[in-house]
């Protein structure tokens, strides 16, 4: 009884196994089939497509100034959708990849005209681009242009991806359209070449060399995606008839490879660790940097690992600011970073963030106006209810004497009157005194008697002749 338990555990144990190797089995073909593409892939076509598209000559060259043209402008007046157009006819592509094929394959003439055309075509972009800005009336630095100074880890991203779905797309079977894969190419190559064009016609050479350093940094990582693809899908080397020939072109395309590799996986991660700080620091800003009547601005030195912050408003507790300060320490992206804060008159000329102070002054001016209509909206209120009470006081004095004259008085109240008169269209403000009495037994007449003594002697008491007196139950005497 136990041996056919044990067989038959055995065997739903087996059955188990063989239906989980199923599975990986059917995943595993599934995954391949989704994934693969050395099997589509035409290498020796996809070699001849990227040498035709290296050489920049007639066609290419003209269609190159020209979307270089419509890109200059699109940053010139920030749209968006301009310098994508512009990117939709670029052909930027052909000697980046070149680079990277050649390099794959050991093809050292291929490497070199790569390498030449890639000098004409930075050359035919940078004239086309610093014509256009020399040439426009609109010479305002907008942000669009303003983005492209400076490499973040984004735009290696968008370097990295565009150079893998590029050449990819060009090793298929078939045909992809190279303007529609070069787009993303485009992305990472066009806004800094027309940046740095704008550089050199304002003659600003921060602007052209920190444009061209974006330029280069995304140039050398869509040639690295591209050589990495090509090795991934053993793309067939070059031969040399001599041999000596061959091992030199070789040890001379690793050389380069290494030389470009290494420092660019360290820039890749200078750039990552740089965002992650400035990311760290927007939000130590955003969550902590908080005060009641004080806007805030910050400048951060990824060098020095200084960050500025300039108050401006009401004064900051030394106490609170010592808080912040703590705060910014517990980040661990932000650990080694120094810190000041500047108050008023002691904060420090920050380069980069003119239109930001700018901005807050404006905002601060805005603050105050509204402050100030907000204190003449109280003062007016003020001497409102000042004269509601001092009303309030000499009714109560005038009713005080007016008991001491007319002790059968019960209650007095008192309400302006305002009417308005359509046969001569006037307005009129008449002082209307309601009295009661404690003889209820009191003859109408007698009502009358002392309503009209009262009503004389309130013209009199408040210094106006448009006085009414009437009793609670009925008006007993007019003006």
């Amino acid at each position: 009884m136990d041996q056919n338990s044990k067989d038959t555990g055995d065997s739903q144990l087996e059955e188990n196994q063989k239906v989980i190797l199923g599975i990986w089995d059917n995943s595993k073909k599934f995954l391949n089939d989704l994934l693969d593409i050395r099997e589509d892939s035409d290498r020796n076509e996809t070699i001849e497509s990227v040498r035709k598209d290296i050489s920049f000559q007639g066609h290419n060259a003209w269609i190159l100034i020209f979307s270089i043209f419509v890109a200059s402008l699109g940053l010139n007046v920030g749209s968006t959708a301009v310098v994508i157009g512009a990117m939709l006819i670029s052909p930027l592509m052909g000697p980046i990849v070149g680079m990277g094929l050649g390099v794959a394959i050991n093809d050292d003439r291929m490497l070199r005209r790569s390498l030449i055309n890639l000098g004409v075509m930075v050359s035919l972009s940078l004239l086309a681009a610093t014509l256009y800005f020399t040439l426009t009336p609109i010479s305002e630095f907008t942000p669009e242009l303003e983005a492209r100074t400076a490499p973040n880890v984004l735009d290696v991203l968008v370097a990295i991806f565009g150079g893998l779905a590029l050449i990819v797309a060009k090793t298929k079977k078939g045909t992809i359209s190279n303007a529609i894969a070069g787009v993303a190419i485009a992305t990472a190559l066009m806004p800094p070449l027309c940046t740095a064009g704008y550089g050199i016609s304002e003659g600003n050479l921060a602007y052209f060399s920190g444009a061209m350093y974006l330029f280069s940094i995304n140039t050398v990582f869509i040639g690295l995606s591209t050589y990495v693809v090509c090795k991934l899908l053993k793309f067939p080397m070059v031969k040399y008839a001599n041999q000596k020939k061959r091992k030199r072109i070789s040890a001379i395309a690793t050389i380069v490879g290494i030389i470009v590799l290494a420092p660019s996986i360290y820039l890749f991660y200078q750039l990552y660790r740089v965002q992650v700080e400035k990311s760290a620091i927007n939000e130590f800003m955003d969550e902590y940097v908080q005060y009641e009547g004080v806007r805030s601005t910050s400048e951060y030195d990824p060098k020095t690992k200084k960050l500025d912050v300039v108050l401006f408003g009401a004064p900051v507790p030394d106490l609170i600011i010592q808080q912040w300060k703590k705060k910014l320490e517990s980040y661990p992206a932000l650990s080694q970073v120094t810190s000041q804060f500047y108050q008023g008159s002691s904060a420090p000329n920050l380069d980069g963030n003119y239109e930001n102070i700018a901005s807050m002054q404006e905002e601060r001016i805005g603050d105050i106006k509204r402050l100030q209509d907000q204190g003449l909206q109280i003062t007016a209120l003020q001497m409102e209810l000042a004269a509601i009470k001092s009303e309030n006081r000499r009714f109560e004095s005038i009713s005080e004497e007016a008991h001491l004259l007319y002790p059968e008085l019960k209650t007095i109240s008192y309400a302006p009157n305002v009417s308005k008169s359509f046969n001569n269209n006037t307005m009129d403000t008449v002082d209307v005194f309601t009295v009661t009495y404690n003889d209820s037994l009191m003859k109408p007449l007698e009502r009358l008697t002392v309503n009209s003594r009262l009503k004389n002697w309130l013209k009199y008491r408040i210094k106006s002749d448009s006085v009414m007196v009437q009793t609670a139950q009925a008006t007993a005497s007019g003006i």
